[in-house]
């Protein structure tokens, strides 16, 4: 059975560091970067590319749409 594997691009000067996302990532593959955006926020990365399995939930939560996420189907 085929696998999925996800991947997430944060616009990062639009992510405010709300942090909703994270805890919205059942497997704990996001995390808020040390550096900040042009307006002064520390915002949100994919800190765990393996662990991402693509289920939209950090898009979904997220309140200004600054979340894209990509699926592939990955074969044994």
């Amino acid at each position: 059975m085929a696998k999925i594997k996800g991947a997430i691009v944060v616009d990062v000067e639009r992510c405010k560091g709300c942090e909703v996302c994270v805890g919205a990532c059942p497997t704990n593959v996001i995390g808020m970067a040390d550096n900040v955006n042009g307006k002064g926020y520390h915002f949100a990365y994919m800190a765990d590319a393996d662990a991402c399995i693509g289920c939209t939930n950090c898009a979904i939560v997220c309140p200004d749409g600054v979340i894209t996420v990509y699926k592939k189907k990955m074969t044994a």
